[in-house]
């Protein structure tokens, strides 16, 4: 059980237009890749960022929240029990959204929060607009 305060805390976090998504819309649009769809409803798991003629997915993802493979991020000290499930939950889900595109043809490309600080970015989006070009249009 959560106390009011961490309900409200978890319910002011941000599901769309977070900063490192629209970081990475931004270096998609310099590239010139337009004509995405953000939360597509028809694509599992609604990618933040979809390109359906290229059959293309882009998660951004928050690293405390989806458990960045690069982080080694500790377990919140308290009520850990909650947090192992919901942590969980969110990569079961995350695995299952994934999966479904690719068997469904897609291209998932994800792309993680500490991989868009400054040091990293120019990299990162290098690879992710490689990919998205080379989907090539259906």
């Amino acid at each position: 059980m959560t106390t009011e305060a961490t309900r409200h805390v978890m319910q002011a976090n941000k599901g769309t237009d977070t900063k490192p998504e629209l970081l990475v819309r931004r270096y998609l649009r310099a590239a010139g890749l337009t004509g995405y769809r953000l939360h597509w409803k028809k694509a599992a798991g609604r990618p933040d960022v979809c390109f359906p003629g290229r059959h293309v997915a882009i998660f951004v993802n928050g690293c405390f929240w989806h458990r960045c493979p690069h982080c080694d991020l500790p377990l919140p000290k308290s009520n850990v029990e909650f947090w192992q499930d919901k942590f969980a939950h969110n990569q079961a889900r995350d695995a299952r959204d994934q999966g479904t595109l690719v068997l469904d043809g897609w291209t998932v490309v994800v792309v993680w929060e500490c991989m868009l600080k400054p040091a990293r970015v120019d990299a990162t989006m290098r690879r992710v607009v490689d990919v998205v070009t080379s989907a090539g249009e259906t």
